[in-house]
């Protein structure tokens, strides 16, 4: 049964931790609002945030594949340029990411960098906190 996949890394407006759950079979994310536990299907928070990485990742794929081949020591043209094509059409693999979900480790990790989603009582994204992403496009 797929779980929430950015369980854990998600907080409310007020910086409390939103909890994960159920509505039935569907996995959700769980904001208190003074008391009054509001379940918000994971799928929509989860997507919402999918595709802001994805737009944060367009242009740079190429960046992108050529550093993930050198972290998997496949540094050769040929894996690169399928790294740089799965980049490119990643919005296609959010399905699967979002029935298989991540592994708990990399959770951890993602915690432990800083990464963060602030989503507001309606399940709508706030902000997706990286502090590893760059951060000079408004600091004009």
């Amino acid at each position: 049964m797929p779980t929430p996949l950015f369980s854990g890394l998600i907080a409310d407006e007020n910086g409390k931790p939103v909890s994960s759950g159920f509505i039935g079979n569907e996995p959700a994310y769980v904001v208190d609002d003074d008391g009054f536990k509001r379940h918000i299907p994971a799928e929509q928070v989860d997507r919402a945030v999918l595709n802001q990485m994805a737009e944060m990742m367009k242009g740079s794929e190429d960046l992108l594949s050529d550093q993930a081949a050198k972290m998997l020591g496949q540094n050769d043209p040929f894996s690169k340029a399928m790294i740089e094509n799965q980049l490119k059409n990643i919005e296609k693999q959010f399905d699967a990411v979002l029935q298989t979900g991540f592994p708990e480790d990399m959770k951890a990790y993602l915690g432990m960098m800083g990464f963060k989603v602030v989503i507001n009582y309606h399940g709508e994204v706030i902000r997706v906190e990286q502090p590893g992403a760059a951060r000079d496009e408004g600091d004009g």
